[in-house]
């Protein structure tokens, strides 16, 4: 389900936008400003009143693996891999210093959103494989559904294919031990970074 409402926070100036464009209006080039978009306006409105704290996530999630990227902190993409409360997984594949501080890893800058989508994509598959866990979920149709599966354009940077290439080995062997992955909306990704309109 595609986001509908935008809650934002600039210079202690809360609201909730109906739109990305209306948000975006609002945000951009404001130091400091936070932004997340949500499927209801009740969620919008509740992220709002408890402090816009990007660390908020929905509780009562289906137990799984979640994983997102994101662009907007200002230091290139971000991956972050959790499990359904929020928690931060990361730390399993990486050294805690290798982490920031919001236990994310900083790919930094020079690649694509998409490509850090799909870096989390192997990151969660490989702790899962590793943890047991049968389901993974992410908010990205383009990496669930074809970057994935090994389906990716010739015209893509050679790092982005062979990555591409290396997860759908891994999604073969995961889903071959009984394991699955779902979409979910980037509203209702406790892994998502808040940084993207979708």
């Amino acid at each position: 389900m595609a986001k509908k409402f935008y809650a934002y926070s600039v210079d202690g100036e809360k609201g909730i936008a109906s739109s990305w464009n209306e948000c975006l209006a609002l945000v951009d080039g404001e130091p400091g400003a936070k932004y997340k978009g949500f499927e209801t306006y009740d969620e919008a409105s509740a992220w709002l009143e408890a402090g816009a704290d990007y660390s908020i996530k929905h509780a009562g999630l289906e137990p799984g693996i979640y994983f997102d990227a994101g662009t907007g902190a200002g230091n290139g993409v971000e991956i972050n891999v959790t499990d359904q409360k929020g928690s931060g997984l990361l730390w399993k594949v990486f050294g805690e210093k290798d982490l920031n501080y919001k236990g994310h890893f900083t790919v930094g800058g020079g690649v694509t959103n998409n490509y850090g989508e799909l870096l989390a994509c192997k990151y969660a598959l490989l702790i899962a494989q590793e943890s047991g866990i049968k389901k993974i979920f992410g908010d990205s149709s383009l990496i669930l559904d074809y970057w994935s599966k090994g389906h990716i354009k010739k015209e893509i940077e050679q790092d982005t294919i062979d990555l591409a290439k290396e997860v759908a080995i891994l999604r073969r062997r995961f889903e071959a031990d009984g394991g699955y992955l779902f979409k979910v909306s980037g509203g209702s990704n406790p892994a998502d970074l808040g940084f993207h309109k979708d």
